[in-house]
């Protein structure tokens, strides 16, 4: 064989990571930004649904303590309000008559 032709390729796991999918069976996953706790991102496919953005929790022991206590108040559950209703029907419908137009036929 002719010596041009022959193209050698050094595959290697660096290469691999930064070459863009070739194979169908990776069609259903989908692109997703990751947020890191610090504010950092990245950006890779790897989720199985259209998300855009994947925020990463929080560590609470990296927190002071000032800050732990507000985050972990914002988790409780908040109480319903209830609400109670009037059963008293006291509407009269004759002080609102001269508010309704009449239509002319």
């Amino acid at each position: 064989m002719n010596q041009a032709l022959i193209i050698t390729r050094n595959l290697s796991s660096a290469t691999a990571a930064v070459t863009k999918i070739h194979r169908s069976t990776y069609a259903r996953v989908y692109k997703a930004v990751i947020v890191k706790p610090d504010g950092s991102t990245i950006r890779t496919r790897c989720y199985p649904e259209p998300r855009l953005i994947i925020k990463l929790p929080l560590d609470l022991n990296e927190l002071s303590d000032k800050d732990k206590q507000i985050r972990l108040a914002l988790r409780k559950p908040r109480q319903q309000v209830k609400v109670q209703e009037d059963i008293e029907h006291d509407f009269d419908a004759k002080k609102y008559l001269q508010f309704v137009k009449k239509v002319k036929k």
